[in-house]
């Protein structure tokens, strides 16, 4: 997208700074408590982001607080026993699962990337359970590389404003990418979720107090519409 695109992202970002900065409700993001408390460690974004999946934020903080008071390291995490990693992750859910996940990509990373976490996107997307999102969050958080990670608040935020019109997430980053000016790139995740989490919400989404619901495309085809009929 050319200068009048960039213009109106930057603008749109701008607002979404001012109303999450605004909003009563001031809580980080898990991945972004994650790189401040961890220094960006790769590695506990990378186990943290697996943690994350289909859960909420401060049970993914749980997870990876009990976590990483025991595991510190890929080798040590590695060699962990399933039945203890299960009884440290529980809080994140899925907690079977997620266990043996955060196990074996610890394994790979020792056995393949001799200890450090890749800091590529086809070296991570080696990884066992790691798909684009997992990856492009260690590429942000982890190593402060320009990517854009798309979750369920990015996927969402970005259609209801307009700025894309798909259907799939991994669609939505290729189209961010596409719209979206460099520079801005590694804000994109934190921003959007932090503005999913305390004004578009996935059900009740606050619109009245929204600063972008004059160029929305959900406001004006659904909200605006609900309005008038009732």
């Amino acid at each position: 997208m050319g200068d009048r695109g960039g213009v109106r992202i930057s603008e749109i970002l701008r607002r979404m700074r001012v109303m999450v900065d605004q909003s009563t409700d001031k809580r980080a993001t898990a991945l972004a408590e994650l790189k401040e408390q961890e220094e960006g460690d790769p590695f506990k974004v990378l186990i943290g982001t697996i943690l994350s999946h289909r859960t909420r934020d401060e049970n993914t903080a749980r997870a990876t607080e009990n976590l990483f008071s025991v595991y510190k390291t890929p080798r040590e995490l590695a060699a962990a026993r399933v039945s203890t990693v299960r009884r440290l992750v529980r809080p994140s859910g899925y907690y079977n699962v997620k266990a043996k996940s955060v196990i074996k990509a610890s394994k790979q990373i020792v056995e393949e990337f001799g200890g450090k976490v890749p800091d590529n996107m086809e070296d991570l997307l080696k990884l066992h359970a790691v798909g684009r999102k997992t990856a492009n969050c260690v590429l942000v958080y982890g190593f402060n590389r320009p990517a854009i990670p798309v979750d369920t608040h990015v996927h969402r935020i970005s259609n209801r404003l307009g700025l894309v019109r798909t259907r799939k997430p991994d669609e939505t980053e290729v189209e961010l990418t596409r719209i979206v000016p460099r520079r801005y790139w590694l804000e994109v995740n934190d921003l959007f979720v932090r503005f999913g989490q305390t004004t578009c919400k996935p059900i009740g989404p606050k619109c009245g107090i929204c600063s972008l619901k004059g160029g929305c495309t959900y406001y004006k085809s659904v909200v605006l519409p609900k309005r008038k009929d009732s």
